[in-house]
Formats: structure tokens, C-alpha cells, sequence
């Protein structure tokens, strides 16, 4: 075996090692930075509640500290389930029709939601098998649409008339196609979207409203955010019907899998201008082995395909 084969050998064999630690040290580091974030927040937050704790059980005597906490425990309980409590709102239901739906497609699309979830063992069962089916009948229809219908219509077609009627070559009308998208994409999914959510929500910054957006269309989750919690009814409604939409556009628009198929594409331009070997490029050619003198250097041959092509 020559010396080369098994160095590379030797260095494939430790790359894996050192590529898990790099990212337990990522995870780890990831964990203490958000510690270190969230923590400062998290006492102020308690310190705060403590404050207002005391002041009203010295200012309303009568109260049992006992009773106030566990009704405070139970309403907050059923307030994270996004259950209206106060009376004014007896006539509003969780699960209509159109927040069932709207759990249904975050669901199937692996994002989840921090609002809704199933409160009966019944719904949980029923959640277990539905997903079983779903979640695999919903990647494989987003990655045929991608593929048949997306990935022509925004890749292979832009390129194309880039590359016959700008006279631009493939690789530089790839490079600018895929420059031009990333534009688009962070404008209409990421920047648009997060000042409309900014203008509308009442206490949302511009930078709450664009980590909304992230985490939808990452499939992340929501951040604990809510949208329209102080929205009417069927202004509720169809809020989620068009944060749903956004979110299964995103999603298929990630289906499509641009970064990949076009970040190799300039990558093999610049290989295909560096690495050349008497005219033919450096994948088509393939090393020759000498067994009687593994010491001398290494030659290069034309691979049989490529003989086989230029014939």
C-alpha cells in the first residue's frame, strides 16, 4: 500500500473522533451561553413576582397565601394551553376547527406549536397514529413538489436564461442566481414578513417578530410566541391560516434544497479552472500504481471513461 493511501487512511479514521468532540464542544458551548444570557433575566423575573407577592398579601390580609397560590398555579396552568379563563371570553373555544387544522399542519410539518398540543389520552393516541402517517406522506410530498415543480421553475430555469440570453457563463449565472435568491428569500420571508408582525402586534419588536420568523420557517417551534393573543376571534383565525401558509411555503421552499445544489455548482467552477491536468479536469483522471517501485512518483492516467468519451 503506498505511504499516501495510508495517511489518508490514518487521517480519515481520526477526523470522525475529533468531528464528534468539536461538537459536543459546540453544544456545550451553546449551553453555557444561553445560561449565561437567560439567567440575569430569569432572577429579575423572580425577584420581581416576589415583590408583588408580598405587597399584595400585606395589602390584602384577608387572603390565605395557600388559596392565592393554587388558584394563581392553576390559572397560569391553563393559560399556557392558550384556554380562555376570563368570562368575557366564555364564548371563545381553543379547539374550532380552524386551531385544529392549524395544529394538524405544524405537526405534519415537524414544527410544532408551543400553544396547542392534545389534552385527552384520546387525542394523544390518535395524535401518535395520524403523525406515523403523516409526518412520512408530508416530506415525501414537499420533496416530489421540489423536485418536479420548485426546483425547475426557481434553479434550472433562471440559470438557463441567464446562461443563453445574458451570455453569461454557467457557473458566474449560477453565482448570480443563487446571490440574487438569497436577496429574495431574506427579504420576503425573513425581513417583510417581521415589520407587517412588528406593525400589528402590539408589544412585538422588530427583533421579536424576525425570531418568530426564524423559528417558524426553521421548524423550530414558535419561541413561545403567540400571535393575535388579543385578537378577535376570526382575526385570530385567520392570522394563523396565514402564518400556516408562510410556514408551508418556507418549508418548501427549503425542500428545494438550493444551498446544496448551489453552492457545489460554483465550487466545481473554480476546481474546474485550478485543478486541470493537460487539458482534462482533475476528477477524470485517475491514479496508476506501480507494485515494483512504490517509492518512485506517482504517475497519472486518462480514466477508461474518459477515453472512452473523447474517442
Amino acid at each position: 500500500m503506498p505511504r499516501w493511501r495510508g495517511c489518508s487512511l490514518g487521517w480519515q479514521t481520526a477526523a470522525f473522533p475529533c468531528l464528534v468532540l468539536c461538537y459536543v464542544l459546540f453544544v456545550v458551548l451553546g449551553g453555557l451561553a444561553f445560561m449565561a444570557l437567560e439567567m440575569p433575566v430569569e432572577k429579575r423575573l423572580r425577584a420581581e413576582v416576589g415583590e408583588l407577592w408580598r405587597s399584595f398579601l400585606n395589602d390584602n390580609p384577608c387572603v390565605q397565601e395557600s388559596k392565592l397560590q393554587h388558584l394563581l398555579g392553576k390559572a397560569l396552568s391553563v393559560h399556557h394551553t392558550n384556554v380562555a379563563v376570563l368570562q368575557a371570553e366564555e364564548e371563545e373555544r381553543h379547539y374550532d376547527f380552524m386551531s385544529s387544522l392549524y395544529f394538524v399542519i405544524v405537526t405534519l410539518t415537524t414544527m410544532g406549536s408551543d400553544v396547542y398540543y392534545p389534552q385527552s389520552d384520546e387525542s394523544k393516541f390518535f395524535c401518535l397514529v395520524y403523525c406515523v402517517i403523516g409526518i412520512p406522506l408530508t416530506l415525501f410530498l414537499l420533496g416530489l413538489l421540489s423536485e418536479t415543480l420548485l426546483l425547475p421553475v426557481i434553479t434550472h430555469a433562471p440559470i438557463r436564461h441567464l446562461h443563453t440570453f445574458w451570455g453569461l457563463s454557467l457557473s458566474r449565472a449560477t453565482l448570480l442566481h443563487a446571490s440574487l435568491l438569497s436577496v429574495l428569500v431574506l427579504g420576503l420571508l425573513f425581513l417583510l414578513p417581521a415589520l407587517i408582525i412588528s406593525a400589528v402586534e402590539p408589544g412585538w419588536s422588530f427583533l421579536d417578530a424576525l425570531f418568530f420568523c426564524f423559528v417558524v420557517l426553521s421548524t423550530v417551534g414558535q419561541g413561545g410566541c403567540a400571535l393575535g393573543r388579543n385578537w378577535s376571534l376570526n382575526a385570530r383565525e385567520a392570522l394563523e391560516l396565514l402564518t400556516t401558509c408562510k410556514s408551508n411555503y418556507g418549508i418548501l421552499i427549503r425542500a428545494v434544497e438550493l444551498c446544496q445544489r448551489i453552492v457545489l455548482n460554483p465550487l466545481s467552477f473554480f476546481k474546474s479552472k485550478i485543478y486541470r491536468l493537460e487539458g482534462h479536469p482533475l476528477h477524470e483522471l485517475c491514479l496508476e500504481e506501480v507494485p515494483e517501485a512504490p517509492d518512485e512518483e506517482l504517475q497519472y492516467s486518462m480514466a477508461i471513461c474518459t477515453i472512452s468519451s473523447s474517442v
